[in-house]
């Protein structure tokens, strides 16, 4: 008998990609099917800035 877990795996693979391009070019190189998402963090990674900023919220 298959678990989820064995069913899950053995289904097609599609990542979502947070960021970094060259990873999801590598995997799309490997015939996977990518969802790149353009993220940076919040104020460019100024941790200062990003406290002011969540002050604002």
């Amino acid at each position: 008998m298959q678990t989820k877990v064995d069913e899950l795996l053995h289904k097609p693979l599609v990542v979502i990609n947070l960021g970094l391009k060259r990873f999801a070019e590598s995997l799309e190189e490997q015939k996977v099917e990518v969802v790149q998402v353009d993220w940076v963090p919040p104020a460019g990674g100024d941790k200062a800035m990003a406290e002011l900023l969540d002050q604002l919220l």
